[in-house]
């Protein structure tokens, strides 16, 4: 563990470039360049927002607001987002940068480190987005916004723990790229983004709660929309959990990058 820690902190140059060149082609050619990376994510919660407190006027309960159904939606949809883009893309990242891989040595643990890098910066500037639309309904961030960073650290490290087994798995077999976009769909309507988890019968009520993203998008919607901070004890669990298969993940990835390439 030391030692790879040690091997990534010599090529931090080379991840925070390859963030930064990333960026720089996704945008190239393009008169805005990277103002697209605030527009997109702005566009994105503006329509929310509009759609939801505007036609379907949904209500939250214990809550006199219109826009909050659409305040809780944004909230959960960023947790959500940040969990999911990590996770598709780790799970392709050994696939994708094959080539770069066989030519260039490097530490391998750097690809799922710049996807990573990536995601959280668009995670970012979408909640700098979420908090302009929030000041055009009249929901000031509170102090319980300072909660996010909580949230926002046991997502990655639970995504990234999981993104790095999956990446090693689909590159094994292939097939488990295409199953986990199943799977990813499934585990969105298991996790309360776009309904109360009161909502739910209670033969579903221990499902939900076995689900590892549901205390981490309730971090989001309580902070966001209650402005309230998370219990420790509710925090317990899913640090156990996150931190437990972030160092698994590095485990397992030490005793296969042997045979990564050769499987490439």
């Amino acid at each position: 563990m030391k030692a790879v820690l040690i091997s990534l902190w010599h090529y931090r140059h080379f991840i925070l470039s390859s963030i930064k060149a990333e960026f720089s082609g996704r945008f190239a050619r393009s008169k805005l360049g990277a103002m697209w990376m605030i527009l997109n994510p702005l566009a994105q919660a503006t329509i929310f927002a509009i759609v939801l407190s505007e036609v379907l006027a949904a209500k939250m309960p214990n809550i006199d607001n219109k826009s909050a159904y659409a305040i809780y939606l944004m909230a959960g949809m960023s947790a959500w987002g940040l969990f999911s883009e990590i996770i598709t893309r780790c799970t392709t990242v050994f696939i994708d940068y094959s080539n770069t891989l066989k030519k260039i040595a490097f530490p391998r643990l750097c690809l799922p480190l710049i996807v990573g890098g990536s995601a959280l910066l668009n995670h970012l500037l979408l909640l700098a987005a979420i908090a302009v639309v929030f000041l055009f309904f009249g929901h000031m961030p509170t102090l319980a916004w300072l909660a996010l960073p909580i949230g926002m650290l046991l997502i990655v490290m639970f995504a990234f723990g999981l993104g790095i087994l999956l990446g090693l798995l689909n590159v094994f077999s292939r097939d488990v790229g295409q199953v986990m976009g199943i799977i990813l769909q499934l585990w969105f309507w298991f996790t309360p983004v776009v309904y109360l988890s009161d909502t739910l019968p209670k033969r579903y009520a221990a499902m939900l709660n076995l689900n590892p993203m549901t205390p981490l998008v309730k971090i989001y919607q309580n902070a966001m929309l209650y402005g309230t901070h998370p219990a420790l004890a509710d925090l317990l669990t899913p640090f156990l959990l996150s931190t437990g298969l972030f160092i698994f993940s590095f485990w397992i990835f030490r005793r296969a990058s042997a045979d990564l390439v050769d499987a490439l």
